[in-house]
């Protein structure tokens, strides 16, 4: 993670500090992790500030803005009376928050139950997910989302119609309900009309439809129920899209499957495969994204790559050519978060500006116009306050590493004169089982923490500094 700077504005003699872009928690390969501060959906974008409250901009016929209104905005616009937020999620027409204290928040479009709230009435300002708390991870499929539990355990709600709620039927439900016979994950994806999680032992399981394939499980028949991908082992990150799936593997290469008709799957054809193929030429990647037809990988240099549908430029390489291979986004490097929406594609860079490009006809981009764009455009006014007198200092650097990790964790802290830190470690019930202090930190400090007598599992660190706050899920393998 690195978070260069903050906006520090001094009105009537005091010192007033917001953040001036998003902070990208997300950097290491865990899918769906704690802190997932981008998000792109269908049309519309959302974003999660450093003080913890939401933006999102693009199209809001349904209230998917969550500030009051249905009117689109091609520039940023804060989700009403939303604090707290560490992560965020996008569907087709809705959109879903977590906060700091484990519960959901939803709002847009709710004729199938996707706001979780026990009605099917739409909300243009969010509204709380019932019966759910002590989430640690949030996803959105088209019409359904989902939430991981403190336990590990997967809770669903929305549309059905495929299965996709995995309870063994096909029956919506407006309020969450438990994933049958599924415990131990530690990431949820929500695709078209399927899920997919995440398990501590490196499994995928998969439920819903899987009519292109994108089980990945060698057939094109759906499930009611999870089921276990016994081709894929060694998986750190999932991703789920239209009609296919990307597998992040703990050698750092990516991994697809299902329906492939603009070259999604980059394997260099554009044939459909029931079964994993391996993306051609990419390794070394941190983190994976998919759209409705296209791919984004994040390298571990901050290049960004793509592949598969360009329609409107949503590969980002200057071009409106599909690729079946991954090409290169142009002139973007020191990205530490990605995200993707149907025909846009967001990231986010470590001086903590955020770039899009592809579709913007509603204003997905968020760069003050419609005009879709084939290279990286800037958003503009996400999370500034514009106030007189501003100055920009740099304030914080941090990474922790390697994530998942095996005996050791790193966590390297570059900050001027850094007087108290506070290291701990929760679990995921929220008990705090490890902590330490160190004072008078100098820059650039790297402390290492021995965490070979932990059990295999999903952990929180939290990295407090003189008041500036570190947050992230770690795993231990």
């Amino acid at each position: 993670m690195k978070v260069l700077y903050k906006k520090v504005i001094r009105v009537k003699n005091r010192i007033i500090a917001f953040c001036l872009l998003p902070i990208a928690f997300c950097l290491l390969p865990t899918a769906n992790c704690f802190s997932q501060t981008i998000a792109a959906s269908s049309a519309h974008s959302l974003a999660v500030c450093s003080d913890n409250t939401a933006r999102a901009w693009g199209l809001n016929a349904y209230g998917q803005l969550g500030n009051g209104t249905t009117t689109n905005s091609n520039a940023p616009v804060q989700v009403s009376a939303l604090s707290g937020v560490i992560a965020i999620a996008g569907g087709e027409q809705h959109a879903i928050a977590l906060k700091s204290d484990g519960m959901v928040w939803a709002w847009g479009r709710n004729s199938l139950g996707m706001l979780g709230n026990g009605t099917t009435i739409d909300s243009h300002v969010p509204v709380q997910v019932s019966l759910l708390s002590g989430a640690i991870a949030i996803a959105a499929g088209r019409y359904h989302s989902l939430a991981l539990k403190n336990d590990s355990t997967v809770w669903v709600w929305g549309s059905n119609v495929s299965g996709e709620l995995g309870n063994g039927t096909t029956v919506n439900s407006n309020v969450p309900i438990q994933v049958s016979g599924l415990s131990g994950a530690i990431a949820v994806s929500g695709g078209f009309h399927y899920s997919l999680a995440l398990m501590q032992d490196g499994t995928v399981w998969a439920w819903g439809g899987n009519g292109q394939g994108q089980f990945g499980n060698g057939n094109n028949t759906g499930s009611t129920i999870p089921l276990l991908i016994n081709s894929l082992t060694g998986i750190t990150a999932i991703s789920g899209g239209f009609d296919f799936s990307l597998f992040l593997k703990n050698d750092s290469t990516v991994w697809a499957c299902g329906y492939n008709g603009n070259g999604q799957l980059g394997n260099g054809t554009t044939t459909s495969s029931n079964v994993p193929v391996q993306v051609s030429g990419l390794s070394g990647v941190l983190a994976i994204a998919d759209g409705n037809y296209h791919s984004i990988a994040l390298k571990q240099d901050g290049t960004v790559w793509t592949w598969g549908e360009n329609f409107t430029g949503q590969l980002g390489n200057g071009t409106t050519t599909d690729s079946n291979v991954p090409v290169q986004m142009n002139s973007l490097t020191g990205v530490t978060a990605i995200a993707a929406g149907n025909r846009h594609t967001l990231a986010l860079k470590n001086n903590g500006t955020l770039w899009g490009c592809g579709e913007n006809f509603y204003g997905q981009l968020g760069n003050g116009n419609n005009t879709n764009s084939s290279v990286p455009v800037q958003t503009t006014g996400l999370c500034q306050v514009l106030e007189v007198n501003e100055i920009t200092v740099p304030i914080l650097s941090a990474s922790v590493y390697p994530n998942p990790f095996t005996d050791i964790l790193s966590i390297t802290i570059e900050k001027q004169n850094i007087n108290q830190t506070t290291f701990t470690i929760k679990n995921i019930l929220g008990e705090i089982i490890f902590s330490k202090k160190e004072n008078n930190l100098s820059s650039a400090y790297t402390k290492t923490l021995d965490l070979r007598n932990f059990s295999r599992g999903v952990y929180l660190l939290d990295v407090v500094m003189d008041g500036d706050r570190i947050v992230r899920k770690i795993v231990k393998q």
